[in-house]
């Protein structure tokens, strides 16, 4: 059948803008001139770093190009496999709710939201372990990100006191003859109240021995710091059990956080004029079945590229004298030195797979998996070092790349503009609802939605990190064996079950402590 004129030239108007994307790219290369002025005339926005050139250029002109093979994307968007494993968290042994408390329990907790998150789990079973009431978690302020949101602001707090209520005691606030007891009163003086000397992964005994004669002595007991304070191993079946029930089931978010993120998943999977044509125009005449299989289904990529972990690296970025002074200078005022990573040359840390993806990077490991300029990519990241520039090369690769502020609009974003906690959480309920999940680097919500996507059994990609440092330090290597090394080292990467290790958090690996054989 002939193909009608108008397909004809859609198809030569996306190939002209392929060039002309691959010629904005590659022309600070070719004429660095035409920029050196504006960098010398600016001190104030090119001071720090300078816009990082494509520094994969052969395999970039490749990548830009590419057809992937309709097998691998089949392979790529199909489904997990049922894996034989299911959740299981309801335990017959646990013990009823007693009748009485032994008190009430505080804990202040810090980090970005993730980190909080494991935190209120953690919390729970310790109540649990004491036999204490807990108080709603209080979160603290991050430094970073300046975020003052409540527990309440982001968590549907009835939700959470529902869903526990024959585990564990839970109340929103004190009673009044406690209520002198808040960050407030912890942050002027030493008080006999507060424990801050939890050690990193506490066991249960130590909670018993030295938390428990606090809260009997005084009726409370507030633990500060909190983070990171419970074991993972070495613990009672439902113990972990409640854990995974408070992660996975308890923690849900407040319903404008629900509606926002719903109404950016419905958008991904049906953006307006890419499945059907507006006007009196019909569905596209000639539309593979690899299409048809794909429309509707969407990837999130979690870029994990803030200034702060660009610095704590100590990796080159590309951007220049200037940008590793920056750096240097941001690393030593935060860290005074200790950063281990700093002994080390930037080829040494590559080699070792300890330097983060760029967003360059990540779209040449993605096309080599098999996503091409169609795909539906939503980008879930706070704020990327280096801004638009940074990522530009990434958004040629991904032309259909979206974030919060590209498919929502500003009314609708409104509640949680500028709030850090807020925001996470939208990108945490959109990452949740994907068909596919991948990280440029580990850290937190990389940690939190691992685990989270294995207890559903859903899609999540791990980049092999010690494989990609060595393939990005080789210069000569071409597109054919870049792409087959990357297909094959990612195989068993892409969301078979785990099983978790001794150490390993029951957060991200919820097998076999919160699974059970199906």
């Amino acid at each position: 059948m002939r193909q009608p004129y108008n397909y004809n030239h859609q198809v030569h108007q996306s190939q002209r803008s392929a060039f002309a994307a691959l010629f904005l790219v590659l022309l600070p290369i070719f004429f660095p001139n035409l920029f050196a002025p504006l960098g010398r005339a600016s001190p104030s926005l090119f001071s720090e770093w300078n816009a990082p050139k494509p520094r994969h250029l052969s395999l970039l002109e490749v990548a830009l190009h590419w057809k992937t093979p309709i097998k691998q994307q089949f392979d790529l968007w199909s489904p997990l496999p049922n894996q034989g494993w299911k959740p299981c968290i309801d335990s017959a042994d646990s013990p009823s709710l007693p009748e009485r408390s032994q008190g009430y329990i505080q804990v202040f907790l810090d980090g970005g939201l993730n980190q909080q998150r494991m935190g209120i789990c953690d919390a729970v079973a310790v109540a649990k372990i004491l036999n204490a009431t807990l108080v709603i978690p209080h979160l603290e302020v991050n430094p970073v990100w300046q975020d003052s949101s409540s527990f309440t602001n982001i968590f549907d707090v009835d939700h959470f006191i529902n869903v526990l209520q024959d585990e564990v005691s839970i109340v929103k606030e004190l009673p009044r003859e406690y209520s002198w007891s808040s960050r407030e009163y912890y942050a002027t003086g030493i008080r006999a109240t507060r424990i801050k000397t939890a050690p990193i992964h506490a066991s249960a005994d130590w909670y018993l021995e030295n938390v428990l004669p606090v809260m009997r002595s005084y009726g409370i007991a507030a633990i500060s710091p909190f983070s990171h304070r419970l074991a993972f191993d070495k613990l009672p079946v439902e113990i972990q059990h409640l854990r995974c029930k408070v992660n996975f089931e308890a923690l849900a978010f407040v319903p404008r956080i629900r509606l926002i993120g719903e109404t950016l998943v419905n958008r991904l999977r049906d953006p307006s004029g890419k499945l059907q044509a507006s006007g009196t125009e019909v569905l596209r005449e000639r539309t593979d079945d690899t299409e048809k299989e794909r429309a509707g289904k969407f990837v999130v990529l979690h870029l994990r590229f803030d200034k702060d972990m660009a610095a704590h690296s100590a990796c080159d970025f590309g951007g220049g004298k200037a940008e590793k002074l920056a750096l240097a200078k941001y690393r030593q005022v935060l860290w005074q030195g200790r950063v281990l990573n700093s002994q080390f040359t930037d080829h040494e840390l590559r080699n070792q797979g300890r330097c983060p993806l760029t967003p360059e990077e990540i779209g040449l490991l993605l096309t080599a998996l098999g996503f091409n300029n169609n795909t539906h990519l939503y980008l879930a990241s706070h704020k990327v070092y280096g801004g638009e520039a940074r990522i530009s090369t990434l958004r040629t690769m991904f032309p259909l790349m979206e974030d919060k502020k590209s498919l929502a609009l500003a009314n609708e974003l409104a509640e949680v503009e500028g709030k850090a906690s807020l925001m996470a959480a939208v990108d945490y309920y959109v990452s949740l609802k994907s068909d596919i999940f991948i990280s440029a680097s580990p850290g937190n919500m990389h940690n939190a939605l691992l685990g989270h996507r294995a207890y559903l059994n859903l899609k999540t990609i791990r980049p092999n990190m010690l494989l990609l440092g060595p393939l990005f330090l080789n210069k000569t290597i071409e597109w054919s064996e870049f792409q087959h090394a990357v297909i094959n080292g990612h195989k068993n990467r892409q969301g078979q079950t785990r099983l978790r290790k001794e150490k390993q958090s029951i957060y991200t690996y919820p097998a076999p402590d919160c699974m059970c054989r199906a």
